[in-house]
């Protein structure tokens, strides 16, 4: 008899004696030293199995003649006779066949007497289990490296918070400086999806929650996250560009609250005029403007203001379309592939072009970008 029809039956025994009201001694089945005391009986990952047949073997017959009774009984003592666990049911034209062995192909051979195979599976029993041995292991390292890790202490809830997109190590720094809770990488190859902006707000502990999207590109998923929020209030302020974000939160007031703050900053950005260096990839037309691959441009807020071949002069003549008379401040924030020398030393001649204008040059870090600018 194999091992289901062995199972059957102890089922059909147990319904029987079930019936007939006998009692059943569990301490046949009950674990050893169990105490009584004990809610339950831990099992070591580590706990040695002796598996006698080592592939589990799974195929179907496509059968070329009539697979009879016979050929059935006959199939299963062959195959009880190199392995065990075995399943053998004809229907029709197919046979499915499974089989625990030590030996897959004397199965295989077997079974191409009756015809062609399909859907074939070998697995590796005793590697599976090892494999599971090392998972639990490891999972039971975690959680008791968890247990031992003393807990970091919950901040307080406080009234406002910060969530801003960013884009190079500099920039994250100077929001961290500005009192941003939580910062979100992101940029232009990498904008954070609605599911980031949900995580950043679950771990930000506050009542009200001011998101910086930075980028045009994802206010929309800081909107959506916003809808989907309930515990929390959240603002999003559609900050299209690092500069507008770093205003907003200069001129964020903590004595003020979350709707004063809010309206102070709207307004705050729209007196911010911003700029970004970086670099053509392919040959194109925008705005007028022929650009080639490899030359340098100069984008403002609505577009392309100026094109040339070094980093420099480009800056240069794209802030001189943004400042004008009344201009006050400017933020030089110097990308990954600046040298701080080289920033420094132009820093120097944008002061003198604007002597009357505020000159600050900051490291950003920031990938793409030579430089992103600010003009208020």
């Amino acid at each position: 008899m194999d091992s289901d029809g062995q199972g059957l039956l102890e089922v059909i025994l147990g319904a029987y004696d079930a019936f007939q009201g006998k009692e059943i001694d569990y301490s046949a089945i009950a674990p050893k030293n169990a105490s009584a005391s004990a809610g339950a009986v831990k099992i070591s990952a580590q706990e040695p199995v002796d598996i006698k047949f080592g592939y589990c073997t799974e195929f179907i017959i496509l059968t070329e003649k009539e697979f009879t009774e016979d050929n059935e009984q006959e199939f299963k003592a062959y195959l009880s006779s190199i392995g065990d666990s075995i399943v053998c049911v004809a229907d029709d034209d197919v046979v499915k066949v499974h089989v625990h062995t030590n030996d897959p192909g004397l199965a295989i051979q077997k079974a191409l007497t009756f015809g062609q195979l399909s859907r074939m599976k070998i697995d590796n029993m005793r590697e599976e289990h090892q494999e599971k041995l090392i998972k639990d292991a490891e999972k039971l390292a975690a959680q008791d490296a968890a247990k031992e890790m003393p807990k970091k202490p919950e901040e307080p809830r406080k009234a406002m918070g910060f969530i801003t997109v960013s884009i190079g190590e500099g920039l994250n720094e100077i929001f961290k400086e500005l009192g941003a809770d939580y910062i979100i990488e992101g940029g232009q190859t990498m904008n954070p999806s609605t599911e980031d902006m949900l995580n950043a707000i679950d771990q930000v502990n506050a009542d009200s929650i001011f998101i910086l999207p930075n980028n045009k590109n994802i206010v929309l998923a800081a909107n959506q996250a916003k809808a989907l929020v309930k515990d929390k209030e959240i603002i999003v302020i559609p900050t299209k560009t690092v500069p507008q974000g770093i205003t907003a939160i200069i001129n964020f007031v903590p004595d003020a609250d979350a709707k004063t703050n809010e309206e102070t900053m709207l307004e705050e950005i729209k007196n911010v005029k911003s700029g970004q260096v970086t670099y053509a990839v392919r040959d194109t037309k925008i705005d007028d403007k022929e650009i080639h691959e490899g030359d340098i441009m100069g984008i403002g807020d609505s577009g392309i203001l100026a094109v040339g071949k070094g980093i420099e002069e480009t800056t240069k003549e794209m802030l001189s379309q943004l400042v004008d008379e009344d201009s006050e401040l400017i933020s030089l924030y110097y990308g990954e592939e600046v040298r701080e020398e080289d920033a420094q030393r132009f820093t120097e001649e944008v002061e003198s072009l604007y002597p009357d204008v505020d000159v600050d040059a900051h490291f950003g870090g920031q990938p793409i970008y030579y430089y992103v600018l600010a003009v208020e």
